[in-house]
């Protein structure tokens, strides 16, 4: 739903065609979320099914326009206004993994979360890297503050994530202590006394 409203926005600022509306959505979130010509006109297709966008000519070089239509435009207000759910999330990889592996035989579970740790925050650095860059000079358009959003929203989520690692760790090393210190089971005890050491039967 991202692309088919992000289109949308872009379509907003005028006519565009499929490849020159790839190349903005990429240029507004610095090609995090790369998209191909196919997906944008298999997109562009649905908007024009729905009403929400309308073929408008052609430009000088033969390129098919699309333009919003006004039902586009209410739909894009909409999106703008209404919060994103959170009540659904999509899966995620990582959780998934973590928790198929508490328990799993031969899975050093800790070994996993160090891994993804190590992954993680390189990720981390190389986003700060690339926002220092963006900083470097103030942004001059809309597509680098854009750009700007999106690579420290891409930071706080990489911290967030370690945090989380972090903190399945502890919690696994918690349970290990906890399941050390707790006593181990007394076998039941079989009495000695003649005929009760297998159940009587009538004759």
């Amino acid at each position: 739903m991202s692309i088919r409203h992000g289109l949308l926005a872009l379509l907003e600022r005028g006519p565009r065609y499929g490849s020159q509306l790839r190349t903005e959505f990429e240029s507004r979130t610095g090609s995090t979320w790369p998209l191909n010509v196919g997906q944008v006109y298999t997109t562009l297709n649905r908007l024009e099914r729905d009403g929400l966008v309308v073929q408008d000519g052609e430009d000088d070089q033969g390129h098919a326009l699309y333009a919003i239509s006004d039902a586009g435009r209410d739909e894009l207000r909409s999106w703008f206004e209404t919060p994103v759910d959170r009540s659904s999330p999509p899966r995620d990889e990582l959780a998934i993994k973590l928790a198929m592996a508490v328990g799993a035989p031969g899975v050093d579970i800790r070994a996993v979360i160090q891994s993804q740790r190590h992954h993680t925050v390189k990720a981390m650095q190389d986003y700060t890297r690339l926002k220092a860059q963006a900083l470097a000079d103030v942004p001059a358009n809309r597509d680098e503050v854009a750009w700007l959003l999106v690579v420290e929203q891409l930071i706080f989520q990489a911290e967030a994530e370690a945090r989380w690692l972090d903190h399945c760790e502890s919690r696994l090393v918690r349970l290990a202590e906890a399941a050390a210190t707790e006593p181990e089971a007394e076998p039941a005890r079989r009495s000695t006394a003649r005929g009760t050491d297998r159940p009587r039967t009538r004759r």
